[in-house]
């Protein structure tokens, strides 16, 4: 009997719904740069009745960013030196809604 595992860095998205292409370019160039490093994860929610993206950062000390499906950066709610972020969202995580992680570091598959 065979077993075959197989691991990869990086869990890609399978579903285009799920997971913006331009994403995929951002984790990458990130990833590529040892100033910036990997992203832990990406959550997709409905935020303000819009499906937005949240990037935890690859480390402390630096800001987890939210993108909107284009990969347009609208804020910082949380991360940074004070760990509040840029103050630009402070209702995101309590606004936030259907939360489903849809990349992640590091995953089996």
């Amino acid at each position: 009997m065979f077993f075959l595992f197989a691991c990869a860095a990086h869990k890609k998205a399978t579903d285009s719904l799920e997971f913006p292409p331009c994403l995929q370019a951002k984790i990458d160039s990130m990833t590529l740069d040892p100033n910036e490093g990997s992203p832990q994860s990406i959550t997709r929610y409905s935020y303000h009745d819009k499906t937005v993206y949240y990037m935890k950062a690859p480390c402390c000390d630096k800001y987890n960013i939210v993108f909107d499906s284009a990969c347009n950066i609208l804020g910082y709610p949380d991360g940074g030196f004070t760990g509040k972020g840029d103050g630009k969202m402070p209702d995101f995580f309590k606004e936030a809604k259907d939360g489903k992680e849809v990349w992640s570091l590091n995953v089996k598959k």
